[in-house]
């Protein structure tokens, strides 16, 4: 099986594992924007999940990268995996006890119940806990069964928010010891669900392993970078609904809850960006080595960015369609604010496939610093614009970052670890379906009338003309690709 295809394969299962769980978690935003009481509830909700994004990177501080570059190159396995396995469990476990002992004070200094944090610890500590599980799945390139397990997971979570906080309060027996608190009922179906998780896949924790102090030393020096650049990337991805909370002066969790909704819209740049990174980091390692390793490098950011630049353009053609399926009517106020996350995530997917360089050459410092370079953007353009222009400052600062990383990479890339990118094409198709997406939505989506026939009509033209230059352009690229 040659290398381009072992990676649409590995992609496609892992999009699938990502595709399909988000598509039902994407079900939980009608139903929380429907059985909330209000915005403001939600943006609570948004809120918190922002820290936990934030305290994933923590705790989790670049060891699955780790283990993925140490796995592929060391004959022990097992001490590989037992190693970064006994870190995790030994941090985690510090977290935990840590964290409910100053139970009152995190509830203090966030301003959100103790009663949410209790569960919140406990997903954040199961979910740690699966990281090094579920990389070693991918690392032995059990695609499917990592696959499976996701999508259960997710069924699980999203099964029990909707039973919690639909019909499990009305039935007599179980009013008087359930939380009358539905947030409260939403984060521990979410804590039910990793833990069975966990459960499930938890074998490795009672393996034979062994922990090797040197490797972890090395191991730790490797994923420092890592977690300085998923920590800013964490900033970069969830900061702004923190941000937005401290800065706004009126009614600031609800707009929180707002901006939340419709920045959700976006899931289908998000799903796409994701799928690729789940199955081209595994790939980038494996093939680090091949003497046509550049070449092969090229000609996957291209085939991302042909297919992304569809995808955006079509995306936004239907995103009014999409929106009537998954938010309540009430949070519509942020529609402008999607065009704009959809090419963040699209320049992030970009930024992600050229970023292979700093990975497979050690320099992950680099990766850091670009990082560090999004993150401080985001929170100077947004600590400077929300008090003037509100949660589309968020916005624009996002897609301003995750280009500025982009750029930033590529630039840096020339120099340490030369990959022949054909940048005329790429430019070309990014600045067509970039510019046609911005006049589509901004333009002709006011004029024409949203939802009315001719808006459609016209956006299936301009999807035609994007599709029409990609193939001539790239015929024999493209056919390639298919043979292979």
């Amino acid at each position: 099986m040659s290398a381009i295809n072992r990676l649409f394969k590995h992609t496609f299962v892992y999009g699938l594992a990502t595709v399909l769980p988000r598509l039902l978690t994407v079900l939980l935003t009608p139903l929380l924007t429907n059985y909330l009481p209000n915005p403001e509830d939600f943006g609570e909700v948004s809120i918190i999940f922002s820290w936990i994004i934030i305290f994933n990177v923590l705790l989790t501080y670049g060891t699955e990268t780790a283990f993925f570059r140490y796995f592929t190159e060391t004959d022990d396995k097992s001490k590989v995996l037992g190693t970064a396995i006994g870190t995790l469990l030994g941090t985690t476990l510090l977290f935990v006890i840590v964290s409910y002992l100053s139970l009152d004070h995190i509830a203090s200094w966030t301003d959100k119940s103790a009663n949410y944090w209790r569960w919140v610890i406990g997903v954040l500590a199961f979910d740690t806990l699966a990281v090094v599980p579920f990389a070693y799945m991918r690392a032995q390139g059990k695609a499917v069964k990592y696959a499976v397990i996701k999508m259960i997971n997710v069924i699980i979570s999203v099964g029990c928010s909707a039973l919690f906080l639909i019909w499990l309060q009305d039935i007599p027996g179980l009013r008087d010891w359930l939380p009358s608190d539905k947030i409260e009922l939403y984060f521990i179906a979410f804590f039910g669900a990793s833990a069975l998780t966990f459960l499930v896949i938890c074998k490795p924790y009672f393996s034979k392993w062994k922990f090797d102090v040197l490797l972890w030393k090395r191991m730790l020096r490797y994923g420092f970078p890592i977690l300085i650049a998923g920590l800013a990337f964490a900033i970069n991805e969830t900061f702004d609904k923190i941000l937005l909370e401290w800065l706004l002066i009126d009614n600031a969790t609800d707009q929180v809850g707002i901006y939340t909704a419709c920045y959700r819209l976006a899931v289908g740049m998000t799903l796409f960006s994701t799928a690729f990174k789940l199955g081209v980091e595994p790939f980038f390692f494996s093939e680090a080595k091949n003497e046509k390793a550049p070449q092969l490098y090229a000609q996957i950011t291209k085939m991302f960015v042909i297919l992304g630049s569809i995808a955006l353009l079509a995306y936004i053609v239907l995103v009014d369609l999409i929106k009537a399926l998954l938010i309540n009517e009430k949070y519509y106020d942020a529609m402008d604010i999607v065009p704009l996350v959809l090419i963040a995530y699209l320049f992030f997917g970009i930024y992600q496939s050229i970023s292979v360089w700093y990975k497979v050459t050690d320099k992950t410092k680099y990766g850091a610093y670009i990082s560090v370079l999004g993150a401080a953007l985001t929170i100077g353009l947004n600590v400077l614009l929300i008090p003037q222009i509100g949660y589309i400052a968020s916005a624009i600062t996002t897609c301003a970052a995750y280009g500025l990383m982009m750029v930033t990479s590529y630039v840096l890339s020339r120099k340490h670890f030369a990959i022949p990118y054909d940048l005329k094409n790429i430019l070309l198709y990014l600045i067509v379906s970039i510019s046609f997406s911005v006049i589509f939505f901004y333009f002709f989506r006011e004029e024409l009338g949203i939802g009315s026939w001719s808006l459609y009509l016209v956006g299936i033209l301009m999807t035609a003309v994007l599709a029409g230059l990609i193939w001539i352009r790239e015929k024999t690229f493209i056919k390639n690709l298919i043979k292979k």
